[in-house]
C-alpha cells in the first residue's frame, strides 16, 4: 500500500480554528483516505466506494484542486499499476465528476502526457497499457474543450447533436472524423487489454484480470454513445455529399463496427462484467447509409449499470496526513455523506438537514426534467420519423422526375431523329421543287413556242384568206377546178377543226399538231399554187363558168362565215391559253408559298438540332469535367499520402512498383488517343456530336493508375535507401503535380484544347526506372538456366542426403568396433536418430520434388518448364536456396555427429545442425507451397513430411542431451572438508567465474546478432557471375574408416531483408526459426 509523500502545505498548516476550517480539513483528509485507497501499487480493481469519494469530492468543492494536489505526490514513475489505476481513476473522474474538472485536467496534460512517454519506452506489459491510457485521456480531454456541447460523459441528446453538427457539412465532416479518432484510442484501449489477458474465461475473476479489464466499463460506456454519434452524422453527411466522396468514411466506420461488436461479444462473455454492467448487443451488420430509411432501423446501445449494494467501511485510514488519533483510539465509521462532509457537530446539524432537504428537492425537480426531457424526445422521434417519411417521400418524387428527365430525354432523342427525317425530307422536297421549276420552264418555253406558232398560223389564215380573195376574182375556172378548192376547204376547216380539239385536249400535244398543220399548210400552200396554175390555164374557160360564180360566191360567204368562227374559236382558245397561265403562276406562287414555309420549317429544325447539339456538347463537356475533378480528388489524396506520418507504415516492393508504372505508363496513350478524338469530334459538332466515352474511360484509368502508382512509390521509399528513396518520393510530387495541373486543364473548356497528356510520360518513365534500380539483386544466373539449376540442386541435396546415410553408416559400424559399454550405447543412440533423420529428410526432398513437378505441370500450360522457371525466377530462386540449405545443413550434421563419436566436437555442435537442419526443411516446405494447389495429396504429404522432420531434429536433440549427461563425468560436491575461510574464497571464486561467464555469454549474444546482421547484409547483397564459390572443404583421411564425400556448399541465397510479399512470383521470405 503506497502512501501520498508530497501532502500540500495548506493541508498540513491548516488548524481546526471554527467549523469551515474543521469540515475542509476533513474534508482535505477524506479525499486523502480515498486517493490513496484508490490509487496503490496492488494489482487489484479499483473500489468503486473511493473513486465515488472522489467524484463527489470534485462536486463538492467544483473542481478537481485538491484531486490533482494530491496525485501530482504520488510516485507514478516507480509502478505500471499504480500508473494504471491513476489513469482509471482520472478517466472515471473525467466521466462523472464536476464540468470544472476538465478544465482543471487540461493544466496538467503535460503531467499526463510524460507518465505515458515514459513507461510506453519500458518493455512492461502494465506501461504499454498507460502509454495508450495516458494518449486517450488526452484525447477524451482535447475532444471535449474543443466541443463544449458534448459532456464529459458523452450524453446528449438529439437536438444537441445537430445543434453541434450545424449545417455546414465541412462541420460535420470534421465532427465525424474526430468521433472516429476518438473511436479508435477507445478500441485500441480494449484491444490491448484482451490481448494481455489469457482467452480462458476464469481469468475475470482473478484480481490481476480485474484490474486489467476494470476501466473497460468506461470505455464500454464511451463507445456506445460515440457510436450512435457516428450513425447520426453519417446518415446526416449521406444527405449532404454523394456516396463516392463518403467512400473513406464508410469503409473506417466498417471496420470500427465490427471491431466495437467484437469487443462487446468477448466482454458480455466474462463473468466479470456480468454483474457490474449490462452491455448492448450491436447488430449482425453495419447499417446501409446509401438507403435514408435505414436511420429508422438504427437502435441506439443503451449502457445500463446497476445499483451496487452499500460496501462496508474499511477499518484503517492508510494516510497520515496530519498528527494521527492515540493508538487505543477506535477509528470512526460514518456514512458516506459523514466521510466526504465531515462529522455531525451541533452547529451544523440544521445546515446540513437544510441541505439534505435541498438536495431532495432539486432531485424531484431533476425528476420532473427527466420526464419532460422523455416527452420532448418522443416527440423530437415522432417528428424525426414524419421528416423520414417526408424525405423518403421527396427522394421518390426525385426518382420519378429522374425518370421522367430519361423518357423525356428519350422523346428529344425521337424527335432529333424525326429532325433528321425532315431535314431529308426536305432535300428531297427541295429536289422536287427543283424539278417542278424545270418543269414549269419547259412548260413555259413549250407554251411560248405553242404561241408563235399560233401568231405564225394566223398570219398564214390572212395570206390564205388575200390568196383566196384573189382566187375568187379570178374564178373563171371549170366545175372541176371548184370542187378541188372546195374540197381543199373542207380539208382546211376539218383541219382548223382539229386544231381546236387538240388544244382543248392536250396543251402539250398543241405544238406536234401545229407543226403536222404547219407542214399540211405548205403543202396545200403547193397544191393552191399549182391550183393558180391550173386556174391561169383554164382563164380562157371563164367565161363558162360564170354561171356557176354564184354558186361559189355562196360558198365564199360560207367559207368568210366559218373563217370568223374559227377566228372567234380562236380567241376562245387564247382565253384558256390565258387562264391555263394564270393557274400555272398561281400555282407557281402557291409553290413559291409552300417552299418559303418549308425553308423556315427546316432553318427552325437546324436550329433546334443545333441547339440539342451543343446541350449535347455541354452535358459531355459536363461528364469530362465530373471525372477529371474526381480523378483530381484521387490524385490529390495520393499525393497527400506522400506526407501522411500513418502512411510510413506502408510498404511495397520494387517489382509491384514497376508493374503499377508501367501501367499507369500504357494507360498515357489511352489518355492521349482519347484526348484527340474529343477535340476532333468537338471541331466537327456540326455533322458529328462530341463523343468524350473515350477520354473519360481513359482518365478514369489513368487517375487510378497514377494514383496507385504514386502510394506504392512513397512505400517503396520507405524500406529503400535515404538517396533513392528521396530521388522517388521527388519524381512522386512531380508526378502528382502534372497529373493535377493536367486534371484543372481537362476542368477549363478554354485550356482544354492546350492540355498536353504526354507530359505525364516523363515523371512515369522515372519512377519505373527507379522501381528497377530498387529490384532487389538475387541469383546472378541466366533465367533460361534457372530450370537445369533447379533440377541440378534437387538432385545435388538428393546426392548429399544418401552420402550422408552411408556416412552415418559406416560411423555405427567403426564405433561398435571401437568403442562399449556406455559410449557405445550413446553413439548407437544418436547416430540411429541421425540415420532416421536423415531417412525423413530424404522422403521430405522426393516429396517436394513430385510437388515441384507437378506445380511446373499444372502452371506451365503450353509454355515450356524452362519458360516456366524463367516467369517465376523469385519463386525458382527461393526453391534453390531451400535446397542448398537441406544438403549442407545434412552434410554438417554428419561431421558434427562424427566428430561427437570420436570425441573430437561437441554436443552442442550436433544440437545447432539438428536446428539448422529443421529451418532449412521449413524453408524448402514454404517454398513449395507457395505455388501449390491447397488440396494437392503431394502437398498434404510434404506437410506429414515436415512434421515428420521436426519430430525426428527434436528426437536428435533429445539423445544428444542425454548422452551428453552419461558421458560427462558429475564430480560429487563434497564441502565436509573445507573451513569457513576457505569455502569463502570458494565462494567468491565462483561468483567470479559466474560473472565472467555472464559476461562471455553477453559478449557471444551480442556477437551473434552481428553475424546474423551481416549475413542478411551479404544474403541481400548483389552477386556477380564471376564470382568463385568456396572451395569445398575435404575432411582429411581417418585412419581404419571410409572415407568421407565432400562437404555441400552452405547456400549463398538467403531471404531478402524485408517482409514483403512479392505478388509477381508468389515467394515470401523464409524466417528461419532458432530452437
Amino acid at each position: 500500500m503506497n502512501s501520498i509523500k508530497n501532502v500540500p502545505a495548506r493541508v498540513l498548516s491548516r488548524r481546526p480554528g471554527h467549523s469551515l476550517e474543521a469540515e475542509r480539513e476533513q474534508f482535505d483528509k477524506t479525499q486523502a483516505i480515498s486517493i490513496s485507497k484508490a490509487i496503490n501499487s496492488q494489482e487489484a480493481p479499483v473500489k468503486e466506494k473511493h473513486a465515488r469519494r472522489i467524484i463527489l469530492g470534485t462536486h463538492h468543492e467544483k473542481g478537481a484542486f485538491t484531486f490533482w494536489s494530491y496525485a501530482i505526490g504520488l510516485p507514478l514513475p516507480s509502478s505500471s499499476i499504480l500508473s494504471w489505476k491513476f489513469c482509471h481513476v482520472l478517466h472515471k473522474v473525467l466521466r462523472d465528476g464536476h464540468p470544472n474538472v476538465l478544465h482543471d485536467c487540461q493544466r496538467y496534460r503535460s503531467n499526463i502526457r510524460e507518465i505515458g512517454d515514459l513507461w510506453g519506452h519500458l518493455r512492461d506489459q502494465y506501461g504499454h497499457l498507460v502509454n495508450i491510457y495516458t494518449k486517450l485521456l488526452l484525447t477524451k480531454i482535447s475532444f471535449h474543450l474543443k466541443h463544449p456541447q458534448f459532456p464529459a460523459g458523452l450524453e446528449v441528446t438529439d437536438e444537441v447533436l445537430e445543434k453541434a453538427a450545424g449545417t455546414d457539412v465541412n462541420n460535420i465532416f470534421q465532427l465525424t472524423v474526430e468521433m472516429f479518432d476518438y473511436m479508435d484510442c477507445e478500441l485500441k484501449l480494449s484491444e490491448s487489454v484482451f490481448r494481455q489477458l489469457n482467452t480462458a474465461i476464469a481469468v475475470s475473476q482473478m484480481s490481476s484480470g480485474q484490474c486489467r479489464l476494470a476501466p473497460l466499463i468506461q470505455v464500454i460506456q464511451d463507445c456506445s454513445h460515440l457510436y450512435h454519434y457516428t450513425v447520426k452524422l453519417m446518415f446526416k453527411l449521406h444527405s449532404c455529399l454523394p456516396a463516392d466522396t463518403l467512400q473513406g468514411h464508410r469503409d473506417r466506420f466498417h471496420e470500427q463496427f465490427h471491431s466495437l461488436r467484437n469487443f462487446f461479444r468477448r466482454a458480455s462473455d466474462m463473468l466479470y462484467f456480468k454483474r457490474l454492467i449490462q452491455i448492448p448487443r450491436l447488430p449482425e451488420g453495419p447499417p446501409n447509409f446509401l438507403r435514408a430509411s435505414a436511420l429508422a432501423e438504427h437502435i441506439k446501445p443503451v449502457v445500463v449499470i446497476p445499483e451496487e449494494a452499500p460496501e462496508e467501511e474499511e477499518p484503517e485510514n492508510l494516510i497520515e496526513i496530519s498528527s494521527g488519533p492515540p493508538a487505543g483510539e477506535p477509528v470512526v465509521v460514518a456514512d458516506l455523506f459523514d466521510q466526504t462532509f465531515g462529522p455531525p457537530n451541533g452547529s451544523m446539524k440544521d445546515d446540513r438537514d437544510l441541505q439534505i432537504e435541498n438536495l431532495k428537492r432539486e432531485v424531484e425537480t431533476l425528476r420532473a426534467e427527466l420526464e419532460k426531457i422523455k416527452m420532448e424526445a418522443q416527440r423530437y422521434i415522432s417528428q424525426l420519423k414524419g421528416q423520414v417519411n417526408s424525405l423518403e417521400a421527396e427522394l421518390e418524387e426525385q426518382r420519378k422526375q429522374k425518370q421522367k428527365a430519361l423518357v423525356d430525354n428519350e422523346q428529344l432523342r425521337h424527335e432529333l431523329a424525326q429532325l433528321k427525317a425532315l431535314q431529308l425530307e426536305g432535300a428531297r422536297n427541295q429536289g422536287l421543287r427543283e424539278e417542278a421549276e424545270r418543269k414549269a420552264s419547259a412548260t413555259e418555253a413549250r407554251y411560248s413556242k405553242l404561241k408563235e406558232k399560233h401568231n405564225e398560223l394566223i398570219n398564214t389564215h390572212a395570206e390564205l384568206l388575200r390568196k383566196n380573195a384573189d382566187t375568187a376574182k379570178q374564178l373563171t375556172v371549170t366545175q372541176q377546178s371548184q370542187e378541188e378548192v372546195a374540197r381543199v376547204k373542207e380539208q382546211l376547216a376539218f383541219q382548223m377543226e382539229q386544231v381546236k380539239r387538240e388544244s382543248e385536249m392536250k396543251m402539250e400535244e398543241q405544238s406536234d399538231q401545229l407543226e403536222k398543220l404547219k407542214r399540211e399548210l405548205v403543202a396545200k400552200a403547193g397544191e393552191l399554187a399549182h391550183a393558180q396554175e391550173a386556174l391561169s390555164r383554164t382563164e380562157q374557160s371563164g367565161s363558162e363558168l360564170s354561171s356557176r360564180l354564184d354558186t361559189l360566191n355562196a360558198e365564199k360567204e360560207a367559207l368568210s362565215g366559218a373563217i370568223r368562227q374559227r377566228e372567234a374559236e380562236l380567241l376562245a382558245a387564247q382565253s384558256l391559253v390565258r387562264e391555263k397561265e394564270e393557274a400555272l403562276s398561281q400555282e407557281q406562287q402557291r409553290s413559291a408559298q409552300e417552299k418559303g414555309e418549308l425553308q423556315g420549317r427546316l432553318a427552325e429544325k437546324e436550329s433546334q438540332e443545333q441547339g440539342l447539339q451543343q446541350k449535347l456538347l455541354d452535358e459531355q463537356f459536363a461528364v469530362l469535367r465530373g471525372a477529371a475533378a474526381e480523378a483530381e480528388a484521387i490524385l490529390q489524396d495520393a499525393v497527400s499520402k506522400l506526407d501522411d506520418p500513418l502512411h510510413l507504415r506502408c510498404t511495397s516492393s520494387p517489382d509491384y512498383l514497376v508493374s503499377r508504372a508501367q501501367a499507369a505508363l500504357d494507360s498515357v496513350s489511352g489518355l492521349e488517343k482519347g484526348h484527340t478524338q474529343y477535340l476532333a469530334s468537338s471541331e466537327a459538332l456540326a455533322f458529328v456530336p462530341a463523343d468524350a466515352s473515350a477520354l473519360v474511360a481513359a482518365l478514369t484509368r489513368f487517375s487510378h493508375l497514377a494514383a496507385d502508382t504514386i502510394v506504392n512509390g512513397g512505400a517503396t521509399s520507405h524500406l529503400a535507401p535515404t538517396d533513392p528513396a528521396d530521388r522517388l518520393i521527388d519524381t512522386c510530387r512531380e508526378c502528382g503535380a502534372r497529373a493535377l495541373e493536367l486534371m484543372g486543364q481537362l476542368q477549363d473548356q478554354t485550356k482544354l484544347p492546350r492540355a498536353q497528356p504526354s507530359l505525364m510520360r516523363a515523371p512515369l518513365q522515372g519512377i519505373l526506372q527507379l522501381g528497377q534500380d530498387l529490384k532487389p539483386k538475387s541469383l546472378d544466373v541466366r533465367q533460361e538456366e534457372l530450370g537445369a539449376m533447379v533440377d541440378k540442386e534437387m538432385a545435388a541435396t538428393s546426392a548429399a542426403i544418401e552420402d550422408a546415410v552411408r556416412r552415418i553408416e559406416d560411423m555405427m559400424n567403426q564405433a561398435r568396433h571401437e568403442s562399449s559399454g556406455v559410449k557405445l550405447e550413446v553413439n548407437e543412440r544418436i547416430l540411429n536418430s541421425c540415420t532416421d533423420l536423415m531417412k525423413a529428410i530424404r522422403l521430405l526432398v522426393m516429396t517436394s520434388t513430385s510437388l515441384q513437378k507437378e506445380i511446373v505441370e499444372s502452371g506451365r500450360g503450353a509454355a515450356t518448364q524452362q519458360e516456366f522457371y524463367a516467369k517465376n525466377s523469385r519463386w525458382t530462386e527461393g526453391l534453390i536456396s531451400a535446397s542448398k540449405a537441406v544438403g549442407w545443413g545434412a552434410t554438417q550434421l554428419v561431421e558434427s555427429a562424427d566428430k561427437v563419436v570420436l570425441h573430437m566436437g561437441k554436443y552442442e555442435e550436433l544440437i545447432v545442425c539438428s536446428h539448422e537442419i529443421a529451418a532449412s526443411t521449413a524453408q524448402l516446405v514454404a517454398a513449395s507451397k507457395v505455388k501449390a494447389n491447397k488440396n494437392s495429396p503431394h502437398l498434404s504429404r510434404l506437410q506429414e513430411c515436415s512434421r515428420t522432420v521436426n519430430e525426428r531434429a527434436a528426437n536428435v536433440v533429445a539423445s544428444t542431451k542425454s548422452g551428453q549427461e552419461q558421458i560427462e563425468d558429475r564430480d560429487t560436491m563434497d564441502f565436509s572438508g573445507l573451513s569457513l575461510i576457505k569455502l569463502k574464497k570458494q565462494e567468491m571464486e565462483t561468483q567470479v567465474r559466474v560473472l565472467e561467464l555472464e559476461k562471455t555469454l553477453e559478449a557471444e549474444r551480442v556477437r551473434l546478432g552481428e553475424l546474423r546482421k551481416q549475413h542478411y547484409v551479404l544474403a541481400g547483397g548483389m552477386g556477380t557471375p564471376g564470382e568463385e564459390e568456396p572451395s569445398r572443404p575435404s575432411p582429411a583421411p581417418r585412419s581404419g574408416a571410409t572415407k568421407k564425400p565432400p562437404l555441400a556448399q552452405k547456400p549463398s541465397i538467403a531471404p531478402r531483408p524485408d517482409n514483403q510479399l512479392d505478388k509477381k512470383d508468389g515467394v515470401y521470405p523464409a524466417q528461419l526459426v532458432n530452437y
